[in-house]
């Protein structure tokens, strides 16, 4: 089956920076887009930021300008590098995919969207 592993989480001060990276396994063949989002405690979980298979980024408002996200397509592995961050930032970070394509046996299968396909996140916890 097809799983998301997040790791690259930790505590920094205000202005530090921290980079996540986000493995999907399983018999993946194909990712249109993978998305970072985060959660924080009593709030609902957001969209951070995305990226398709040709490179074309969308980011959080409250992001822009200070996080970036990257891809590597053929080890389907998403990054996240956050810079200045700050305490609003502290949440479980996670990620996902759009237009995941697997196989299963002989048939070639796409994840639902959305799904429920979450990795255990990684905490980020920004504070002085």
């Amino acid at each position: 089956q097809v799983q998301f592993v997040e790791s690259g989480g930790g505590s920094v001060q205000p202005g530090g920076s921290l980079r996540l990276s986000c493995a999907a396994s399983g018999s993946i063949f194909s990712i249109y887009a993978m998305g970072w989002y985060r959660q924080a405690p009593g709030k609902e979980r957001e969209l951070v930021a995305d990226i398709t298979s040709g490179g074309t980024t969308n980011y959080a408002d409250s992001v822009k300008g200070r996080f970036t996200i990257s891809r590597d397509n053929a080890k389907n592995t998403v990054y996240l590098q956050m810079n200045s961050l700050k305490p609003e930032d502290t949440a479980v970070y996670y990620c996902n995919g759009e237009g995941v394509q697997y196989w299963s046996g002989s048939y070639a299968y796409t994840l639902p969207q959305p799904n429920d396909y979450w990795g255990q996140g990684t905490q980020v916890t920004v504070s002085s």
